[in-house]
């Protein structure tokens, strides 16, 4: 009994300091939008009808796709990951100090020394753009520029659309005779 109690002592001094007894293998992970009430789903089955959401248990170790929708607004899709989180690699290090080498393992292979990344996932949502033509601008008639009166005693202006002022070519009329035919 005594050898197993002395075989037992390493396991139970690396677990005090044990990150996956510290920090857990789950994590709560929020999703906050603006503006609130958008639709959350992720790749990994979480869903939220309307934000802000907590979802209470996501594994620290892992990574996945939100997507968020909200009508009106465009969609967004983004992924969440994870790294190692300041506390996580702490209580790993306590498992090396203190000599737990399993500890160390389940720390490593349970995500325990990780955070997701971001978290809390904040996003601010954009407006959807309509495809439909913009409505068309009320045309107002313009005057057209009258000519000057004229002064007594002046020519009166030429008022011959010239082929500069019409685009067309030059025209220069021509007389014919006439036939009696």
């Amino acid at each position: 009994m005594k050898k197993m109690a002395l075989a037992a002592l390493p396991l139970v001094m690396g677990a005090a300091a044990c990150a996956t007894v510290t920090r857990g293998m789950h994590e709560a992970f929020v999703v906050e939008t603006e503006p609130s009430g958008a639709m959350v789903e992720t790749s990994k089955g979480l869903h939220c009808d309307a934000t802000p959401c907590t979802f209470p248990r996501v594994e620290r170790n892992a990574e996945f796709t939100v997507t968020i929708t909200k009508p009106g607004y465009r969609t967004w899709s983004g992924t969440v990951t994870h790294h190692t989180a300041g506390a996580g690699a702490a209580g790993m290090a306590g498992n090396v100090l203190v000599g737990g080498l399993i500890g160390l393992a389940v720390d490593a292979g349970s995500g325990a020394t990780q955070d997701l990344v971001p978290n809390p996932l904040h996003v601010v949502l954009e407006t959807e753009e309509t495809d439909a033509a913009p409505a068309p601008i009320a045309a107002t008639a313009t005057p057209a520029p009258t000519a000057p009166a004229p002064t007594p005693g002046a020519a009166a202006p030429n008022t011959t659309n010239t082929p500069a002022q019409t685009g067309a070519p030059s025209q220069t009329p021509t007389s014919s005779p006439t036939s009696g035919q």
